[in-house]
């Protein structure tokens, strides 16, 4: 019998990777002005390179904020707080430079209009409980099970970044086992890494991946060069936005290329991802295929997309452009109305940034609607 076969990879990393660092300081910038003032415009970026922070972009907000506090009360949230091995939270240098919200812009955006041009994607398919794709869903839980068992000293001698790789062997476009698990977490320096490499396979692989989907052929590596000790922002650089492959879903779907930390619900990067990440699930929860990918467009300072695009590969009980109909008959896709339907105002932004922004039950957009 002829079937088809192949391997997917994706990516999870922990809170102290220099990128989700970064992420997390423009998001918590955004939810301290949204909890002065929830009508605030807010586009944030953060770069951090060993020993600096530096935090730019357009803030237009009554909330009145203090940036260099928000930067350092995160950096001692992730550990970050050894200059030699990380970063110190304490003693770092931190650089602003932030404006307000373009004019040009702004006359869109007052009127309604979408804060940005450009294309999103929602996915949503049947592969887990919570309708996001085997591989992505499965690296994020074992990137959460490795800062959970560092922070609970359940292997005390982690530090707080770390990266996790996870293939997954399909058939016939289901997941069938999973080929490799990849795991970089970094480490004390006195750590022997004989034990870490137990430590990791029995206390954070083996509580978090179903025995079924392992086998004899299944691959673990764990610190592949042998040692991470120097990790951080003293390894790498950090940049707000440079994960969006994480955020969303792993590579298994499209993404648009726009990223999410650091920006209000007026920017349609986020916002419209997030409705349509919400749209793909309940067409997939409730019935209608088995797997969903939505595309939609947007022109800075229109109301309306200029384009909507389904596909449901072959999945679908109705056709297309019916789902299509449904759609437009229960979603308002206008950006004010995304903001007022998925309650995007308020200072919920920090808690998205790690372990992925959808298939989290805690936010609005994963709840289920009967359409």
């Amino acid at each position: 019998m002829n079937y088809k076969k192949y391997y997917l990879t994706s990516e999870s990393v922990t809170e102290g990777h220099p990128d989700k660092v970064c992420d997390l300081i423009s998001d918590s910038i955004l939810d301290a002005c949204l909890e002065q003032d929830e009508n605030s415009r807010v586009a944030i970026e953060t770069f951090i390179s060993n020993g600096k922070v530096t935090v730019a972009g357009q803030i237009t907000s009554n909330a009145i904020i203090d940036v260099e506090k928000i930067v350092r009360k995160v950096l001692k949230q992730v550990d970050y707080d050894d200059a030699r091995y990380n970063m110190d939270y304490r003693t770092c240098e931190i650089d602003t430079n932030i404006t307000k919200q373009s004019g040009d812009i702004a006359l869109g955006v007052n009127i309604g209009g979408a804060g940005d041009q450009g294309i999103m994607f929602g996915f949503a398919c049947n592969e887990t409980q919570n309708l996001m794709p085997y591989a992505i869903d499965t690296a994020h839980k074992l990137a959460q099970r490795l800062t959970k068992v560092r922070k609970d000293g359940i292997i005390p001698y982690l530090k707080s970044a770390g990266k996790v790789q996870v293939t997954v062997e399909y058939i016939n476009d289901f997941p069938f086992r999973i080929d490799t698990i990849l795991i970089s977490t970094q480490h004390e320096e006195s750590a022997d890494m004989d034990i870490l490499e137990n430590d990791i396979l029995e206390k954070v692989i083996k509580p978090i991946v179903e025995e079924d989907m392992l086998d004899s052929q299944t691959k673990f590596i764990i610190n592949p060069t042998g040692r991470f000790v120097v990790g951080g922002a003293v390894a790498d650089t950090g940049l707000t936005g440079r994960k969006i492959i994480v955020d969303t879903y792993g590579g298994y779907a499209h993404h648009g290329g726009g990223a999410f930390s650091g920006k209000d619900g007026t920017k349609v990067d986020r916002s419209a991802s997030y409705m349509l990440r919400h749209i793909a699930k309940n067409i997939v929860i409730n019935g209608l295929a088995r797997k969903c990918e939505i595309q939609v467009s947007y022109g800075i300072g229109l109301e309306q997309p200029i384009s909507l695009y389904i596909n449901c590969f072959g999945t679908n009980i109705i056709p297309e452009n019916k789902i299509i109909n449904i759609i437009k008959e229960n979603f308002d896709l206008t950006p004010n109305g995304i903001i007022e339907y998925l309650n995007l105002k308020k200072p919920i932004f920090s808690k998205t940034t790690n372990y992925g922004h959808f298939g989290r039950e805690e936010f609005s957009w994963e709840e289920v609607k009967q359409i």
